[in-house]
């Protein structure tokens, strides 16, 4: 543990562009009853991150209301919802054998104990996160990674883009030898999808950018399409008995699209709206062939554990595209908002 009462973060006090990142000195949060108290290695960035910081979440019944992840934000706020570090401190009631472990933090608060829990909170948006040198968890969402032959930068990749790409996968019920179609594959959530999907045995076809192709294939795409190039038809050629799953990041025009391509009894797996919020397709679609539109925020304790242990034998290999110190926090969000990159960006605090 520092010496230092005080701590480097940078912290938003109100929504708008990233202008309102704002470095600070503040208090060392103290660990509570329950809580441990993380060193922060390394944190990584999300697409969360530039939507909270622009309040563009919206609310039921005001999509255009700005928001975080799950409803308004208590300025100031520290965002950075993927962590990985090394525990410092304990609080009350929590084992002292956890210090000095290397752990990678789970960033979601839950609307109930139990595995199958569904995340209703998110570190970095309803509270503090990772963009400071030190950050609190619940004991019980810290994970023991320190075997893990996995650098920092690829610990800290995981919770938030891996956790998403694992729980669509579980919730889309893939198994092996189905055909999935992952759109947006060349980002974060994208590359997880495509890496999890592999090992899980199916056959993976992949939408992406011309530039990136050849990285996405490399992350283990057997087929890669041009989203530039009329996706629907290339689908078609490379699989012409149709597609199982969709594991879907991007959503507009895509979904209304690539409905028909479902064969009976296909899942379509929604976890981001990077091409519009606003769809609309063909219901038919859906009841005529017994297919199923499936909305998918985050994870499940059970899914996060479950990716904990693919972290620890190294099953996954998140690629790091570029890595930022905290100070230039907002450069890091405006590269990862210009969307050139392949993989993920992280800070060192």
């Amino acid at each position: 543990m520092s010496a230092s009462p005080s701590m480097r973060a940078v912290r938003i006090t109100r929504h708008g562009g990233p202008d309102v990142l704002e470095p600070a000195e503040v208090a060392v949060p103290a660990p509570r009853a329950g809580e441990v108290l993380v060193e922060v290695s390394a944190v990584a960035l999300n697409n969360t991150d530039l939507w909270t910081r622009e309040g563009a979440y919206g609310v039921p019944g005001d999509p255009e209301a700005r928001s975080g992840w799950r409803g308004p934000i208590a300025f100031p706020r520290i965002q950075g919802a993927d962590v990985a570090g090394r525990v410092v401190a304990v609080g009350a009631g929590v084992e002292t054998s956890l210090a000095g472990r290397r752990v990678v933090v789970d960033p979601a608060t839950y609307d109930s104990e139990g595995p199958d829990a569904n995340p209703v909170g998110l570190m970095g948006s309803e509270r503090d996160g990772g963009y400071a040198e030190y950050v609190t968890a619940a004991a019980e969402r810290v994970h023991d990674v320190t075997a893990s032959p996995l650098t920092d930068d690829q610990l800290a990749a995981l919770p938030t883009a891996y956790g998403t790409a694992l729980g669509m996968i579980e919730r889309g019920r893939l198994r092996k030898a189905e055909t999935v179609l992952v759109s947006g594959s060349s980002g974060g959530v994208g590359l997880a999808l495509v890496q999890i999907a592999r090992a899980r045995g199916a056959k993976v076809l992949a939408v992406s950018s011309g530039p990136k192709i050849d990285a996405v294939r490399e992350a283990g795409a057997h087929a890669v399409v041009d989203r530039a190039a009329g996706i629907a038809e290339q689908v078609r050629a490379a699989a012409p008995e149709g597609i199982d799953v969709a594991l879907d990041v991007v959503a507009g025009g895509l979904v209304s699209e690539g409905l028909p391509l479902l064969r009976e009894g296909g899942r379509w797996v929604i976890a981001g709206a990077l091409g519009g919020h606003d769809v609309a397709f063909d219901v038919r679609r859906l009841y005529l062939h017994n297919a199923q539109l499936i909305g998918s925020a985050m994870h499940t304790p059970a899914h996060f554990e479950l990716l904990m242990d693919m972290a620890r034998r190294a099953e996954v290999q998140p690629v790091i595209a570029a890595a930022f110190p905290l100070e230039r926090a907002a450069e890091a969000q405006k590269e990862l908002s210009r969307r050139a990159h392949v993989g993920k960006i992280v800070m060192h605090p």
